[in-house]
């Protein structure tokens, strides 16, 4: 496969992501905490026990267990973080996709991503390398914006 092939396919998986995301907040998560009584940190932890356990067994058959035991004393604190970030997108997910709607919560999802990933790229945080960061991105970033405003309250404008 050539790299414009591989590029369409990895853009094909981010928007299957994106889709994937959608759903488990609207459909699954929610409904399942609606079906737990109204409580997202139940929700929240079945999906982490399901989802650990999904990989648990994944990572026994896949995994090159004599590596990660060798470096994975070396690991420095921060990295150890992701687990509880996740627990709180997905529970961030769960409690406000029936408060704000799917599509809100995801647009603002996005719109925190993007924040967040310019000023990561912008000043090569995390050990990634720095990226320049130019005018058109803020000007993208304001135009999402006002974007988000439309989408968000637009109903109540114009009816």
């Amino acid at each position: 496969m050539d790299k414009l092939e591989m590029k369409l396919i990895y853009i094909f998986m981010a928007l299957l992501g994106g889709v994937g995301l959608s759903i488990q907040a609207a459909i699954i998560n929610s409904r399942l905490s609606a079906g737990m009584g109204n409580q997202p940190i139940v929700a929240t932890l079945i999906c982490f026990t399901i989802g650990g356990l999904c990989l648990l067994i994944f990572a026994f058959s896949q995994a090159d267990w004599h590596s990660v035991h060798n470096n994975i004393a070396l690991q420095p604190w921060w990295r150890w973080i992701g687990g509880i970030l996740g627990a709180g997108i997905v529970f961030s997910s769960i409690f406000l996709a029936p408060q704000l709607g799917v599509a809100n919560t995801m647009f603002l999802f996005i719109i925190g991503q993007l924040v967040a990933v310019m000023v990561i790229d912008g000043l090569g945080l995390i050990q990634m390398p720095v990226r320049s960061i130019y005018w058109w991105k803020f000007v993208s970033m304001t135009i999402m914006c006002v974007g988000l405003i439309l989408f968000m309250f637009s109903g109540r404008w114009f009816k």
